[in-house]
């Protein structure tokens, strides 16, 4: 059959084609492990509900749950239901759910029971049977991170992971990928004993977002940007990932992980060797991953720690309206926790095209507002024609790629003023993707999960990448061990005095997004 004739087969409703996401998955089936938690319940069940209803999965598609539940598979069927409900981006249609629902099954068990693992082979099997998934399996880890080992060394044992002639198996892990070097390596280590790996996929959403995959539409489909995208126009470049909520019920997860480790390492050192790579040969995975890996291998560390790091904890207080409770207030935390709920660094990359350019990384909670944003700061033209009282309102210009919530750029540039004379200030100009295009932006977790059943790896890090990434951050966080408690800041605010210190060590001021 086509991918034309299973699109119409598939696509009972005959919904737009979306050219952003036109390729097909093979037959296939899709395993869930921790299946009852909320990543699950909110972003990958809905996902493959609206992969389904866009035509993009194969007609004899299997979502198999597995989770420590005493469920029948008409149980699981409910939850996925109410889950598609309430959390799908496209809208509900009975046809569509009738057929993805002759594939939905549910195996219950212990990550540490041999026969689940048995009867989870055995559902497999029968769903490749009634199913036609012919074999081809992706096993998604929703699991805490010390659960990975175990559950990939019973994929082993069950056979489970075991690859025939012309089927595959394939394993998703989601972050944190270990929490230093150490653990990153023996991590990999014990993953890629059992599946080879180019079957194994770390899953990291961001690089599932449409604009962050737009800076590399944005810098190498232009002449605009790209000649100036260096260190002689650029004086520095801000990424921030701000959130302007708690750690509400995660204190258990965070404590001991904190900001850099949950967001830096992985989120924004991502995003910084998008925006400071070179020009890959091509947008294939081993091209695009090796541009990368080379920008992260040239990341070097300021000498004075100290002075060009920062960290906070969110104190309690007022925050919209509403009284909130400090870091160290909220339930299941230690009172006496060192780890840090806001967290700043500025980075140098040692190559001819960024040389003297700081890249200044921030992330934390209880921040002024929830927004992610990559701004490209450029030196200030020389001003021979203007007088300072023309210019007296005029910053730098810069160029904002904004990640979320409201995808799109803006460029900050200076305008003349309306009048007699000549004086000059900030003006911006603003593109939104809503605006822009009339189809709605695909969740990340759907570009990443038909990314999987497609075999496509370019938007998955490899573990040369992960452990770059550890190699930046592990010196940085030896160095907070030693400094005891982290600096308060007020809710709502944008982090502790210390971040607005290092910039201004330097001359320069953060964003206020």
């Amino acid at each position: 059959m086509s991918p034309v004739e299973i699109t119409k087969e598939f696509n009972p409703l005959r919904l737009p084609s979306d050219q952003r996401l036109n390729r097909i998955a093979g037959p296939s089936g899709l395993i869930i492990f921790g299946v009852t938690g909320d990543l699950s319940r909110k972003k990958l069940m809905p996902a493959v509900y609206d992969l389904a209803n866009r035509g993009l999965l194969p007609p004899g598609f299997a979502l198999v749950g597995f989770a420590r539940r005493d469920w029948e598979g008409q149980d699981f069927e409910k939850v996925v239901y109410e889950s598609v409900k309430q959390h799908a981006r496209t809208p509900f249609h009975d046809e569509v759910w009738k057929q993805l629902a002759q594939g939905i099954r549910f195996v219950p068990g212990e990550f540490g029971d041999d026969e689940a693992f048995k009867r989870l082979a055995d559902t497999i099997h029968e769903l490749d049977e009634t199913r036609g998934t012919g074999g081809n399996h992706a096993f998604y880890l929703s699991i805490p991170p010390k659960a990975f080992p175990l559950v990939t060394e019973q994929l082993k044992k069950s056979g489970l992971a075991e690859q025939r002639d012309g089927q595959w198996r394939r394993v998703v892990i989601e972050k944190p990928f270990g929490s230093d070097l150490k653990t990153a390596r023996e991590l990999n280590d014990v993953v890629e004993s059992v599946f080879p790996p180019d079957s194994v996929f770390r899953i990291d959403h961001y690089l599932g977002k449409e604009t962050v995959q737009n800076i590399l539409a944005l810098r190498f489909a232009n002449e605009l940007y790209e000649p100036i995208w260096n260190a002689n126009y650029v004086d520095h470049v801000q990424i921030t990932m701000a959130e302007d909520i708690g750690v509400a019920g995660r204190a258990g997860y965070y404590d001991g992980i904190g900001a850099a480790r949950d967001v830096i390492q992985n989120h924004l050192l991502q995003l910084l060797a998008l925006t400071a790579m070179e020009e890959p040969i091509s947008f294939d995975a081993k091209d695009l991953r090796a541009e990368k890996e080379k920008v992260l291998a040239a990341v070097r560390l300021p000498e004075d720690l100290a002075a060009s790091t920062a960290r906070g904890q969110y104190a309690g207080g007022w925050q919209g309206g509403e009284k909130v409770l400090g870091f160290l207030e909220e339930e299941g935390m230690d009172p006496h926790s060192t780890t840090e709920t806001f967290a700043a660094i500025k980075l140098q990359i040692g190559t001819r095209r960024w040389a003297g350019v700081p890249f200044y990384l921030r992330t934390g909670k209880r921040l002024g507002r929830r927004v992610t944003e990559i701004a490209v700061v450029f030196k200030r033209a020389p001003q021979q024609l203007f007088g300072g009282a023309q210019t007296q309102a005029l910053g730098q210009n810069a160029l904002v790629i904004r990640v979320q919530p409201d995808e799109g750029v803006t460029i900050r540039f200076g305008s003349k003023v309306p009048g007699a004379g000549m004086v000059v200030r900030d003006v911006t100009m603003d593109f939104g993707y809503g605006h822009s295009f009339t189809e709605a932006s695909p969740e990340a977790y759907e570009r990443l999960i038909l990314d999987v059943l497609l075999g496509d790896p370019p938007l998955f890090p490899r573990h040369e990448e992960v452990e770059l990434s550890w190699k930046i951050l592990d010196p940085i966080e030896e160095f907070w061990a030693t400094q005891g408690q982290p600096e308060q800041y007020k809710p709502g605010s944008w982090g502790p005095k210390s971040a607005d210190e290092m910039l201004a060590r330097d001359g320069r001021s953060w964003r206020r997004p």
